[in-house]
């Protein structure tokens, strides 16, 4: 469903990533670790169309991403990926549906659709009494659920996650690794996640191993 070919990267002197292969299928849930400094985000963003491989080939299906171009590529990302960061990035002069609502609006969704769904998404994650608040007025718990449904609100079919539980307590780390699960039932989205938490690897359908730009299993 979603894999890439021979993926290498470098960045200066320094090759980060060295002939990556991997497949991912449909509904899994996927935990790549190892140590800093092993290229984990690095793959992740490659994967998520925000930085492009030095050679190798990244899939959704039959689309090769990497043959893209620069407008195409932008509109895959949006339409077919959700993301979800360490600390949220949610613009603080904005409400949570606002917040929500905006990869929608890019993808030229008209207002009033993006506002419901994003409405919905909020209310489905626990946030109904949130609506208006900003991300100041917020726990860091709720923020992290207002990340999700924004990675949500397009519908896509695959959420990549960078760490999503590091700067989270220990209950709303566990209430987040439970939400993955109960979004995966809800909606079948495949989910690779970025994680040094090994309780959310553990979890996962699958764990893969990195070290050194390589992929040790």
């Amino acid at each position: 469903m979603i894999g890439c070919k021979n993926i290498r990267k470098s960045f200066g002197n320094l090759e980060v990533l060295k002939g990556i292969d991997l497949n991912i299928e449909q509904g899994e849930i996927v935990a790549i670790v190892g140590p800093s400094g092993a290229g984990k985000t690095t793959l992740l963003q490659i994967l998520g169309a925000l930085d492009t491989p030095d050679s190798g080939e990244v899939f959704y299906g039959d689309t090769v991403i990497t043959k893209l171009k620069d407008k195409s590529l932008s509109s895959f990302r949006n339409k077919n990926i959700g993301f979800v960061f360490q600390f949220h990035q949610l613009l603080p002069e904005f409400t949570a549906v606002e917040n929500v609502m905006l990869p929608a609006l890019i993808g030229k969704i008209r207002y009033s659709d993006a506002e419901r769904r994003a409405r919905e998404l909020l209310d489905f994650l626990g946030l109904k009494e949130r609506f208006s608040h900003k991300p100041a007025e917020l726990s860091g718990g709720e923020k992290q659920r207002v990340a999700v449904a924004r990675a949500l609100v397009n519908h896509p079919s695959v959420i990549l996650a960078d760490e999503p539980s590091g700067s989270l307590d220990t209950q709303n780390r566990e209430e987040l690794h439970r939400l993955f699960f109960d979004l995966r039932k809800e909606f079948n989205q495949t989910f690779v996640i970025v994680t040094h938490d090994p309780q959310l690897a553990q979890l996962s359908d699958r764990i893969i191993q990195m070290k050194d730009g390589i992929i040790e299993n």
